[in-house]
């Protein structure tokens, strides 16, 4: 998508995503993707959002939503590591390091909700928060310093919704917890891990592809995802759609 103008990503998302007119507020929102190594091979999570859904209708997404600024009250067994931090408090617009971790909490917490995968460490954990009643119900002590992030994209204008969405990653072997039916919200219709090369070809948006396609040239010359990473930053200037370094 790196150097198409609006109206060229316009034509190409106008099946996937409910364009309309006048001005909107881009949200903050954070996306976990979650993979899995076996072998030479890499595996990622994805699932189907249900076809009623105005954003991405029918489409394969990675776990993720609108972030939730009372997220950042969370209690962690361990934080952001601080080149991370560094990263996801770097770039456009202010980011506090309160809102660096209500990103990547609200990813984890998306994760649970939507895959039934809670990320963390086995032990007791007691918040009165009600959308982390399941990480007290299963133990699970959430934790950040495994997140990675991978990337950021900013919504075009024109679009009914528009986010600023923060890609953050994670191993399988930091989920604690793995529940079979799934998230309790039920909002993916269908789960599946795929390998990378296959996910792209995929039903996926337009950028979800261009994340995978980062997310493989990192991994071949990173394949530990090393704290600190350089981070593509996708956004609209000037009428093209460009990508810069964070």
């Amino acid at each position: 998508m790196h150097g198409m103008t609006k109206a060229e990503i316009d034509k190409a998302e106008s099946k996937d995503i409910a364009l309309g007119s006048g001005p909107k507020r881009t949200r903050d929102a954070a996306t976990l993707i979650l993979l899995e190594r076996k072998g030479d091979n890499h595996f990622v999570l994805m699932g189907r959002r249900h076809s009623s859904h105005a954003f991405m209708p029918g489409k394969f997404v990675f776990p993720g939503g609108r972030t939730d600024p009372a997220d950042s009250r969370i209690p962690v067994t361990t934080g952001l590591h601080p080149e991370e931090e560094r990263k996801l408090t770097a770039g456009a617009g202010r980011t506090s390091a309160a809102r660096a971790r209500a990103i990547a909490l609200s990813a984890i917490r998306e994760t649970y909700e939507e895959a039934g995968l809670l990320i963390g460490r086995k032990g007791p954990f007691a918040t009165g928060k009600r959308d982390w009643q399941g990480f007290v119900q299963y133990g699970v002590q959430p934790s950040l310093d495994c997140v990675r992030y991978i990337a950021r994209a900013i919504t075009p204008p024109g679009r009914v919704r528009r986010f600023d969405t923060r890609f953050l990653a994670a191993w399988r072997s930091d989920v604690a917890v793995e529940l079979p039916g799934g998230g309790p919200t039920n909002e993916l219709e269908e789960l599946v891990w795929l390998p990378l090369t296959d996910a792209k070809q995929a039903d996926v948006p337009g950028i979800t592809r261009t994340i995978l396609e980062e997310l493989e040239k990192r991994l071949s010359y990173d394949p530990l995802l090393a704290p600190g990473g350089e981070v593509p930053f996708y956004r609209l200037l000037r009428n093209q759609f460009t990508r810069v370094l964070l």
